[in-house]
């Protein structure tokens, strides 16, 4: 398809169409056709890797897994912070073609961008802070010295709504700690992760310490690679259902398993909230991404005293956002990833209504090119819809009335899922008391984004297992060693 004059660069699909990245050299091919969903358009072809190419992969990992191991800490620092300057020097390309590819609006885009960067600079710090221990033991009969080591290769999986920081969360702190790694990213947006490999590689990255490819049979290709007894490590973002099939997968070689799964976020408005910061916080949790976000608020519960004026507030904000090509001017919400997107949302939207909710505004699918359903408010939802069970993942904000905080913490933990919660009320006691109720591994109090690199990022329950990000991050990738010592 023709492009215009500002894909560029990094922004040119083209550039990173058409190769596998394995042990430094970029290996030709194509089969699995990646397109625009703002249009449906194909941008380019990437290659369909089978259980040949992933084992060469493994291969490659290994080949550069001593020499990465004994790398001294602060010169993998180095390494991360050039990659991180590289990052921040070419934003603006990464974000178109995020946006090309993804179909996000160019704002969400751009914070993509920051915020993935920002993984590669955090662990760039943390790869030479790694703990260690030395005491007594209580009997006093020797010396406990606890040390960490790197676990080995690890199978990074990434999905398709934040096709660089996903990556940037696993690739940062695996380098850091020292492990060599195999990324697959979704087959759906796959140039971000070979644009990422090529700035690495810039970066001074070693040949075989960060390989990518694609395919069109994860299931075969990640089987292959966990089979293997050099691969120690797999961590992996997506649906719980896959994450189950995974888990079970990993099992059969007992590799360790870093599990960011499944999301079904309440967010809860107590009377005393600040109305319009509560409306603020409830734009940034719902259409940061379009509501394609595992963290994104996916049902809102709003105390009966405030419930009409947020209903109110929520559509006109609502209504007012554009729509359109994530790429285009003053765009505030892209399409969704594919046509199979838009089906979900269409049907659980059908269903709720059937079951007596209203459309305050959206409601109905867009018609024509490319993959797009509106901003959309639903009152009135049943709590049985289906819609207050399954994540959304697409801009449809459904509303229901509480009266009392016990109601709402049930409500809230009515969900098989624990990935973030999110709480409005301006007494902080009472906003503390509620975040302590709710199972969730994150809670956002009186603040609608919570993500931060700094910040350990997980769930409980079907949500997942471990955690990414902040100090935790870097010690999934690795392995505590105890040594017992006299001296």
């Amino acid at each position: 398809m023709e492009l215009g004059p500002m894909f560029k660069g990094y922004a040119d699909p083209s550039r990173h169409a058409n190769a596998l990245y394995i042990g430094g050299r970029w290996e030709e091919g194509g089969g699995i056709p990646v397109r625009d969903p703002s249009t449906g358009g194909i941008l380019g072809e990437v290659p369909d890797a089978g259980v040949p190419e992933a084992k060469r992969a493994v291969e490659a990992a290994a080949a550069a897994a001593d020499g990465w191991r004994r790398t001294p800490a602060r010169q993998r620092s180095e390494i991360l912070r050039r990659w991180f300057e590289l990052m921040t020097a070419h934003a603006e390309e990464l974000a178109l073609l995020i946006s090309l590819e993804n179909g996000k609006a160019l704002p969400d885009a751009r914070g993509e961008v920051a915020y993935a960067a920002e993984f590669f600079r955090w662990y760039a710090e943390e790869a030479t802070r790694v703990p260690g221990e030395f005491r007594m033991s209580p009997s006093g009969a020797h010396n406990i010295l606890v040390d960490h080591e790197p676990i080995g290769i690890a199978v990074l999986i990434t999905p398709w709504n934040f096709p660089a920081a996903m990556a940037t969360r696993k690739i940062g702190p695996a380098l850091a700690a020292g492990c060599t790694v195999i990324l697959k990213p979704a087959s759906e947006t796959p140039l971000t992760a070979y644009a990422m490999a090529r700035l690495g590689a810039e970066a001074g990255v070693p040949d075989g310490v960060v390989n990518v490819l694609t395919t069109s049979d994860p299931g075969g290709v990640t089987a292959a690679m966990l089979a293997d007894p050099r691969v120690r490590k797999l961590s992996f973002t997506g649906s719980t259902g896959v994450g189950r099939v995974l888990l079970a997968e990993a099992a059969k070689s007992v590799v360790s398993c870093s599990m960011e799964l499944g999301g079904n976020a309440p967010f809860l408005v107590f009377d005393d909230a600040d109305l319009e910061a509560a409306l603020d916080g409830a734009m940034l949790a719902k259409m940061r991404n379009a509501g394609e976000a595992c963290t994104a608020a996916n049902r809102f519960y709003v105390q009966s005293g405030i419930h009409d004026a947020f209903v109110e507030g929520l559509t006109r904000r609502m209504a007012a956002l554009k729509v359109g090509p994530g790429y285009g001017e003053g765009v505030q919400c892209g399409p969704m990833i594919t046509e199979k997107a838009v089906d979900k949302i269409e049907r659980l939207v059908s269903d709720a209504k059937e079951r007596g909710a209203r459309a305050t505004t959206g409601g109905a699918r867009i018609e024509g090119e490319g993959y797009y359903y509106p901003p959309t408010v639903l009152e009135n939802v049943s709590p049985d819809a289906p819609i207050a069970r399954e994540e959304i993942f697409g801009p449809v904000a459904p509303v229901y009335r509480f009266e009392t905080e016990d109601e709402a913490i049930a409500m809230a933990n009515d969900t098989e899922f624990g990935l973030a919660a999110y709480v409005y009320s301006q007494d902080l006691k009472r906003a503390i008391r509620v975040g302590r109720g709710i199972e969730s591994g994150m809670i956002g109090i009186n603040r609608g984004l919570m993500s931060d690199p700094a910040a350990p990022f997980g769930g409980t329950k079907q949500s997942g297992l471990g955690r990414e990000g902040g100090v935790h991050g870097i010690l999934e990738f690795m392995e505590a060693k105890y040594y017992a010592a006299e001296f």
